[in-house]
């Protein structure tokens, strides 16, 4: 755009300052630049080199004399972003001098006016937006979260570059985490797991959502990162030559085939095995799919790479036997984020299911790069705003809910994030790619918020189905309405999608105004009639009573005559208002007043240090200074972090527990790094079995545990079918240790195959 162009001088620029680098950061610092520009010269982007180094003075200037936590210059923070942006993510000049500039209002005295005025419209809306989204779930205000995270994507469907320099942004700050406190790297590294690793993976951004997850596994769980990592080189060996014995049959074929391919091994990432490892509750060992083969093919006409993968396809079935269930066509119907590959899965000679992905060149790398490959497709260059309109279209649903709950808001957006996907055809023959365990409602919504309000049931492969029946990909899909049909609460069980579940709640909104509208009238007349204060304290107490989420929800089940309002909420609201006003009367000095002079003081609270590492004391009178969560059960020896709640009591949740993931993610200030520092005392730890059944194998089992080991057992819960049997044991344990020694022993019993500590 010619307004970029511009060769405004930069206004009110101070004069150069006294030199606050050493002339050996300032070569640094060149070096930096020229790499980005040098990357960028590269590309296929239009050649507009004269904004980007007028960037990079103006935020040279503007960030002279700060250094970032680790020492460094700042500026080497936005040059790094500049980089990744531009070589990693493969955006152009317009983002390159966004990201340049990106903390310069937020951290300076220049406004986005001053952007606009030397860089134009575009690179200020960029900036604006970023400094938009710096706050709430990104930043320390956790109250206004949800908020801020509509305004990222709200921004994010005007224009996707601000998303995509915002996961440059957090791709580099996660490769520099190690300078921060231990709450820092906790709060960060929850939120990238939580939203931006989704948000990459949803992007098409491969490598980036893969370096981001092991990242974050990185500094949350160090000794298992350290311990897979070394696993992985251990067995690098074997694995090589049980993969070299599964592809050579393979290579032979496609030698005399006469294609031009490479064929690798990949191993999975050390996060992913960490995560199979979890939830199957397996060692290391017995990963079975530590890696999959890839075998990626030369094609210079896109049309014959569909053709070519077919034959690999055949080839390789020839050779191997097929796992019927799982060929998986991402060509034909390519993923919602652009993804297009051939999968198969087949026995390998070992005896163990190898996972085969065929690829073209052209196809593995935009699988591995998202949108930075699509530009090297590109014939010529081209504008970056048509290009980035033409590779995404946006989600803008989400965004029309006017009151999203924040950790709905956040859960609703990741269901459709890291979803995998199946397709199904209407009537008609019209294609829907909807995420797994959709439903026929799922379909409904899909096509008109009204045709998903009056669904009734729906024709699957021309059969009468209930709206609440799950699809599979290949179903042809008919919604049956009727007008007499009302959205019900209790649909959203049955909804998979973001959609689906935003447009409902907003019908069912729409429905409950009435109701809303007078439980309003009726709560306002009922503090009146009792001569109560109309405040948020009141509000807040009664919601907490009746346990309603909202306002809203409260206000129709009053409304709906689902609740009343009797004299104990009467007692409780003035017990609350006298509370506030001994407050009030403490703060302004006539506390005194309320209570004779040798009456006991309460204990203050000692304030938290957040930035220090909380250490958790429990002895054997039961004295602690934090208490459980009830989520995850941790035990003593259990990778933790507190939680400050409302009280300022510190909440101890294991690392890996799914809540804790949502409170890293919107409450970074209420974390605390932890450290057990515990004499004695017994921990309930919860433990599963299983085995082959046989006689006496329970007496053994008992015997070893509460004879030899002397531990308290709380519950035993034992299912058998035929000769299989399944036992949930709960125990009273001192600390982990106890815990795998436990694990360990019965192990060695005959019959028992696996036991394994879970969270009920």
């Amino acid at each position: 755009m010619s307004h970029e162009k511009t060769t405004t001088p930069v206004p009110a620029q101070p004069s150069p300052r006294n030199n606050f680098t050493t002339p050996e950061e300032d070569r640094i610092i060149e070096a930096a630049f020229q790499e980005v520009r040098d990357g960028y010269l590269k590309s296929n982007h239009r050649k507009k080199v004269e904004i980007i180094e007028r960037a990079y003075r103006f935020a040279k200037e503007a960030h002279s004399g700060i250094r970032r936590r680790s020492g460094e210059p700042y500026i080497l923070h936005p040059i790094a972003v500049a980089k990744i942006a531009s070589q990693e993510i493969g955006l152009g000049s317009t983002s390159i001098c966004a990201a340049l500039l990106h903390d310069v209002v937020e951290d300076t005295d220049y406004t986005v006016e001053d952007i606009e005025q030397n860089f134009g419209k575009k690179i200020a809306q960029l900036v604006a937006g970023l400094t938009k989204i710096s706050g709430g779930i990104f930043g320390d205000k956790a109250s206004v979260q949800a908020e801020n995270f509509r305004k990222l994507l709200l921004t994010m469907s005007e224009d996707i570059r601000v998303v995509l320099i915002k996961m440059a942004d957090r791709l580099h700050n996660m490769r520099t985490l190690g300078s921060m406190a231990p709450n820092k790297q906790y709060k960060i590294a929850g939120e990238t797991l939580y939203i931006y690793a989704p948000l990459a993976h949803r992007l098409g951004l491969f490598e980036i959502k893969t370096e981001l997850e092991n990242l974050s596994f990185k500094y949350e769980h160090p000794e298992a990162f350290e311990r897979i990592t070394r696993q992985i080189a251990e067995s690098e060996k074997h694995r090589t030559g049980i993969y070299n014995d599964f592809a050579a049959p393979i290579r032979e074929r496609l030698d005399a085939m006469g294609l031009k391919y490479s064929a690798k091994a990949r191993v999975k990432s050390v996060y992913s095995i960490w995560n199979k490892m979890e939830t199957k509750h397996i060692p290391f060992e017995e990963v079975y799919d530590l890696y999959a083969a890839r075998i990626i093919f030369e094609c210079d006409d896109p049309a014959m790479e569909k053709s070519i993968c077919w034959q690999i396809y055949s080839a390789i079935t020839d050779i191997y036997r097929l796992h019927p269930d799982r060929t998986r066509d991402w060509i034909s119907n390519p993923k919602a984020n652009g993804y297009q590959a051939l999968h198969l899965t087949v026995m390998g000679p070992d005896g163990n299911w190898v996972e085969v992905q065929i690829r073209s060149r052209r196809m593995d790398e935009i699988a591995e790069k998202g949108f930075a490959a699509h530009w090297k497709y590109k014939v010529g260059e081209g504008d970056e705003e048509s290009e980035l309109n033409a590779w995404l279209h946006t989600i803008k649903d989400i965004l029309a809910d006017p009151e999203p709950n924040a950790l709905d808001f956040l859960d609703t957006l990741k269901l459709n994030l890291f979803s995998s996907e199946i397709v199904v055809f209407t009537p008609k023959g019209e294609l829907i790619t909807l995420p797994n365990n959709a439903t026929v409602l799922d379909v409904a919504f899909h096509l008109h918020s009204q045709i998903g309000c009056h669904c009734i049931a729906g024709k699957v492969n021309h059969k009468l189905v209930p709206l609440s029946q799950r699809l599979n990909s290949g179903d042809q899909v008919e919604v049956l309405t009727s007008q007499s049909q009302q959205p019900k609460p209790e649909w959203v069980d049955f909804l998979a999608t973001a959609k689906g579940k935003t447009r409902l709640r907003q019908a069912l909104r729409k429905l409950q105004q009435p109701a809303v509208a007078k439980g309003r009238l009726i709560f306002e007349e009922f503090l009146r009639d009792n001569d109560i204060k109309d405040d948020n304290v009141a509000i807040t107490k009664v919601m907490g009573l009746y346990k309603a989420q909202t306002r809203d929800e409260f206000y129709y089940l009053l409304g709906n005559d689902e609740i009343a309002l009797n004299e104990y909420v009467v007692k409780t609201l003035r017990k609350e208002s006298s509370k506030t006003k001994r407050l009030l009367l403490k703060w302004i000095g006539m506390g005194d007043k309320e209570q004779p002079a040798d009456a006991p003081q309460p204990a203050e609270k000692k304030k938290i240090n957040t930035k220090e590492t909380y250490i958790l004391r429990y002895d054997e009178s039961g004295a602690t200074n934090f208490r459980f969560a009830d989520c995850c059960s941790p035990i003593p020896g259990d990778d933790v972090l507190g939680y400050i709640d409302d009280d300022g009591e510190v909440v101890v949740h294991n690392l890996d527990c799914p809540r804790a993931s949502v409170l890293k993610a919107s409450y970074g200030p209420r974390i605390v790094a932890a450290r057990w520092e515990v004499n004695g005392g017994r921990f309930l730890a919860h433990i599963r079995i299983e085995g082959i059944d046989r006689q006496g194998i329970l007496h053994e089992l008992i015997s070893l545990i509460s004879t030899h080991l002397s531990l308290n057992i709380r519950d035993l819960d034992i299912h058998a079918e035929k000769e299989v049997f399944t036992c949930d044991l709960s125990l009273l344990v001192s600390d982990v240790e106890g815990v795998n020694d436990l694990c360990a022993k019965v192990r060695r019993i005959p019959g028992i195959q696996k036991a394994t500590r879970i969270n009920v």
